[in-house]
């Protein structure tokens, strides 16, 4: 991938990984378009950094999703960049009475929405890279946050497999597999004690760089290189208590 000159499409663009990677590919040169539910915190980033384009979108709803494709393919046909980062975790147990509800946010953000965009985008003529933003957790699952783990799980698996459906179309796909961060996903304070999104993008461009397709960070790093005896000494650990 081409670090300069791209146009870029960022969901959840706005906050945590997803506005690290804006700040930086700003900074490389290209155009950046982020999206995201919240109107006020898009114009938050758009004063820090006027070039970004914004666009107000809930992707967990089907016609929205539609509608964010039809405007990119309308105003912005030279687009060559999606990245499947917008993400949801919530900390449940099974045993929840909301449980079977509250998992369905996550099923639909973190699956539905960006294989139906994957599935959009690509008739674009232009799009050369496909970017998915996965989980140290889809090797190994926190059972604190049970759906989210299996998502990205599942995510991992539909990118490996979409690198290969894609090579004739000759895009390129990428997958970025982050540690735990210092951002508030899943609640503020949650991840408090762990690296910085700066520390990790700097991390990501340095591999970019390099040409790899599978980006990764600290404890993702280890856990993609895992045995599978590794990967249950690493669940366990997690979990001394089951």
């Amino acid at each position: 991938m081409n670090l300069s000159n791209n146009k870029i499409l960022i969901t959840g663009g706005a906050s945590g990984i997803g506005l690290g990677l804006a700040e930086r590919f700003i900074q490389e040169n290209n155009i950046v378009i982020i999206c995201g539910r919240r109107e006020s915190v898009l114009n938050e980033v758009k004063t820090k950094f006027p070039s970004v384009i914004t666009k107000v979108c809930d992707l967990s709803v089907e016609k929205e999703r539609i509608a964010l494709y039809e405007w990119i393919s309308e105003n912005h046909p030279d687009l060559n960049v999606l990245i499947n980062n917008a993400g949801i975790q919530k900390w449940v147990s099974v045993t929840d009475a909301d449980f079977y509800e509250s998992m369905k946010s996550e099923l639909t953000t973190n699956i539905e929405a960006p294989l139906h965009l994957t599935s959009l985008f690509i008739q674009l003529k232009s799009l050369t890279t496909v970017m998915n933003v996965t989980s140290g957790l889809a090797f190994s699952p926190f059972a604190k946050v049970p759906v989210y783990s299996a998502t990205k799980a599942f995510f991992r698996s539909f990118t490996l497999s979409l690198r290969h459906l894609l090579k004739a179309k000759n895009i390129e796909v990428i997958e970025i597999i982050p540690p735990a961060l210092n951002t508030d996903l899943g609640g503020i304070g949650l991840h408090d004690a762990h690296p910085s999104v700066s520390s990790f993008i700097e991390s990501i461009f340095e591999q970019l760089k390099e040409g790899r397709s599978e980006l990764t960070f600290g404890t993702s790093e280890t856990r993609l290189n895992a045995s599978a005896e590794d990967l249950r000494n690493h669940f366990n650990a997690m979990h001394p208590t089951m």
